[in-house]
């Protein structure tokens, strides 16, 4: 090993401290502002109060798939609306039965 790579793993480490560091702070800090979230889903949910979390969530995947395929938004058009509804109708019926 050259004194680079030292440096690069140095460098990794320190990362990925700040990483699990940030995390650790997330999950202490939000954790008991999502107590009230928590309690409302206890009840459970049915199909018509699963219909917005479905649709977020599959707005948020095509959007994400979106920018992750790059220039071939256009051409791919046909197969992401396919996968919107595909996504919709799936993500929704398992939250629905999930929660």
């Amino acid at each position: 090993m050259g004194a680079g790579d030292r440096g690069d793993l140095k460098w990794l480490a320190v990362v990925v401290l700040m990483a699990v560091l940030v995390l650790a702070l997330l999950v202490l800090f939000l954790l008991p502002a999502a107590t009230p979230i928590i309690g409302t889903l206890n009840e459970g949910l049915g199909l018509r109060e699963s219909v917005p979390w479905g649709f977020g969530l599959t707005v948020a995947l095509i959007a994400f798939f979106a920018l992750v395929a790059g220039d071939g938004l256009i051409g791919e058009l046909q197969f992401m609306l396919g996968a919107f509804f595909s996504f919709f109708l799936i993500l929704t019926l398992l939250i629905a039965w999930v929660f």
